[in-house]
């Protein structure tokens, strides 16, 4: 794996439990990428426009860079331009920050041609604001392989333009093709239930342990990029579950943009099981579940947010009660359960179930003949069937979608009538 330093500059008189938690997610994403850290360098200071850190540190770290023979610099902070470059010239290796190693991490996961997209929107989305900058220092170093742009031109900042231009206009067809798709599962009769959470909070484990699949669960963030949809049983009535692409601190407008399509996946279902490891620090859970609510609340259309705290195997129960308590007015009715294990999964669909919207119960009295035998096969796979008893007549309890109902009380007029 390539050797990397890490390096965060901290404000001065910051919280240093939020300092110790940025530092450990950058870990977390320079090891989702495939680096070794190898050393690290803090420092709490006012920005340095240079720099970003001061001087004094970036001669430290030239020197950490030739000591541990450190291939790449990844800086919490995001840098500009003329900062990487300078960083670089100084410590002669490549400098990056954290949402230019959050795009390589979405680079390697892109498996879709939509997730492709996004990600080729975010890179350049990303290089946009620098271009002018990124063309004045080649043109005044004459060195074509910084930032590895290649040659240079004059028309670089124009080509980004026109290349995000036409992304876009290719991301909304892909948009209008799973919206049909999605209103076409409505008009079926399936509610559309999300995931949503912060990376790492085990949305994918859970995805994995109740609907039986084996989507890649692995200790790293961002492991789900392209959302994947299975059905899922509810005592009889069949909801879509997605996995979506996890939140993240601190992340800026233009890669939240890049991805609206896959948000999508959240703001436009039914139910949102917002999922919180509940095995992290309480003021941490607090924060991430403001900053959630914050950025659902923002976009839902109607949907009902369940929030479910997991992990619940990994704590004590005097623990657990604790921190439960603590994050109360942020989840007043949780649901506990642990993905790993199973525990409460019949507490999560029963709860998943009550959200859902509603269908119609009514009683149903078919003949006892082939075609009332064949209108109880298609109830049993578009409803509920709470009851059935034959005699001398098929009657049925039964729950559906309105449009079932309708159905099946045409089917019973004109075979009564006969």
């Amino acid at each position: 794996m390539k050797p990397v330093i890490l390096v965060q500059r901290n404000k001065p008189g910051g919280n240093e439990a939020e300092n110790s938690d940025k530092l450990f997610e950058l870990k977390e994403l320079a090891k989702s990428a495939g680096y070794n850290v190898v050393g690290e360098i803090l420092q709490s200071k006012n920005p340095d426009r240079r720099y970003q850190v001061g001087r004094g540190k970036v001669d430290e770290l030239a020197l950490l860079v030739s000591e541990c023979g450190a291939e790449k610099i990844i800086f919490y902070n995001q840098l500009s331009t003329i900062q990487i470059y300078n960083i670089s010239e100084t410590c002669k290796c490549e400098v990056i920050d954290k949402f230019h190693l959050i795009l390589e991490i979405f680079a390697t996961r892109a498996t879709t041609k939509r997730a492709k997209l996004q990600v080729e929107l975010a890179k350049l989305e990303y290089e946009l604001p620098k271009a002018k900058n990124i063309v004045s220092l080649l043109k005044q170093e004459e060195r074509p392989g910084f930032m590895g742009l290649g040659e240079y031109e004059d028309s670089y900042e124009q080509d980004i333009k026109n290349r995000i231009s036409r992304i876009k206009n290719e991301l909304k067809t892909v948009k209008k093709d799973r919206e049909s798709l999605r209103k076409f599962r409505h008009d079926k009769g399936f509610s559309l239930v999300a995931l949503a959470g912060y990376t790492n909070a085990g949305k994918s484990t859970l995805f994995n342990t109740i609907v039986n699949e084996d989507v890649t669960v692995e200790d790293m963030l961002f492991t789900t990029l392209s959302p994947v949809t299975r059905s899922l049983n509810l005592g009889g009535r069949h909801v879509l579950l997605t996995d979506t692409v996890g939140f993240i601190e601190d992340l800026p407008h233009w890669m939240i943009d890049a991805f609206r399509s896959t948000l999508d996946e959240i703001f436009l279902t039914d139910v949102i099981l917002l999922v919180v490891d509940i095995t992290e620090d309480p003021a941490t859970i607090r924060k991430k579940l403001a900053t959630s609510h914050e950025i659902l609340w923002e976009k839902i259309e109607g949907a009902h947010i369940v929030t479910v705290l997991n992990k619940v195997d990994s704590v004590s129960k005097d623990e657990l009660d604790e921190r439960v308590k603590k994050v109360k007015y942020l989840a007043p009715n949780p649901v506990l359960i642990s993905a790993k294990t199973g525990y409460g999964f019949d507490d999560l669909k029963s709860e998943t179930n009550r959200q859902v919207p509603r269908w119609k119960r009514t009683n149903v009295s078919l003949p006892m003949s082939d075609y009332g035998m064949s209108a109880v096969s298609w109830l049993f796979e578009e409803g509920v069937v709470h009851s059935i008893d034959y005699g001398d007549y098929i009657e049925v309890d039964l729950e559906a979608r309105d449009e079932i109902i309708h159905k099946v009380r045409v089917f019973e007029k004109e075979v009564f009538a006969e």
